[in-house]
């Protein structure tokens, strides 16, 4: 019974090691083609560094209005863009299609908000005498008309004491083009706190504890042939 018991743990151990043997020759063979052992930590590593080198890539990048692939927006969405500041088939209408058509970047609604801003840079630029940022929101002839302004002020010694707290409402209320030149004129309806004071601190206009309602209809105009995007204010007009 021993003897049998040696012969059978005998086979088996051959067994045991002739299928060792042919494992560890599939198993152990290397073909140039495995795929390295997975580290979650250096996937993780790589993932990091491919955002860090989009974010590296975005940040070198200034998106411009009408740029990118969203810049050519279909007829359909130009026209219902269009129609939400003039309804189709007003002659206001058909001016803002003359300026899309010589400018692909114009877009009313961004035209708006850009003209807002403008708006309240250029009041207050006004009021502090800034002449270096009117120089750059404003035609010469306008830009020379608003620093005689300021120069005959401070030649009697006044000064303004400004607050500018906000733009109730900015329409566009005419557009055309004018050869290359594309011009649109916005109202606006604002709300301002002023008062000038003469060189002995006295209030010789406005009312510094009062808001004032100011409408103004002011004319921005951008050469459409110019590599330059910004639009510069060409003509002033107040409505009492």
């Amino acid at each position: 019974m021993g003897h049998m018991f040696d012969v059978t743990t005998i086979i088996f151990l051959v067994l045991a090691v002739v299928i060792f043997l042919r494992l560890r020759s599939v198993l152990g063979k290397r073909t140039g083609h495995e795929r390295p052992p997975f580290d979650p930590y250096s996937a993780r590593d790589r993932e990091s560094d491919a955002a860090e080198a989009s974010t590296r890539a975005d940040d070198n990048i200034i998106p411009l209005p009408g740029q990118g692939p969203s810049s050519a927006p279909s007829q359909a969405s130009e026209a219902a863009t269009l129609e939400t500041v003039a309804p189709e088939g007003t002659a206001l209408n058909e001016a803002l299609r003359k300026i899309l058509s010589a400018d692909r970047s114009f877009d009313p609604k961004t035209f708006v908000e850009g003209a807002r801003a403008a708006y309240e840079m250029i009041v207050t630029a006004f009021a502090a005498g800034d002449r270096k940022t009117l120089k750059n929101l404003l035609s010469k002839d306008v830009y020379d008309g608003f620093v005689a302004a300021i120069s005959d002020r401070e030649s009697r010694g006044e000064t303004i004491e400004s607050t500018f707290v906000g733009i109730d409402k900015a329409d566009i209320v005419e557009a055309a083009m004018k050869g290359d030149t594309a011009q649109v004129t916005v109202k606006f309806r604002s709300e301002l706190i002023s008062a000038t004071r003469d060189r002995d601190g006295a209030i010789v206009d406005g009312d510094p504890n009062a808001v004032s309602d100011v409408t103004d209809i002011w004319t921005f105009a951008r050469d459409t042939t110019s590599r330059d995007p910004n639009w510069k204010l060409v003509a002033t007009e107040s409505v009492d």
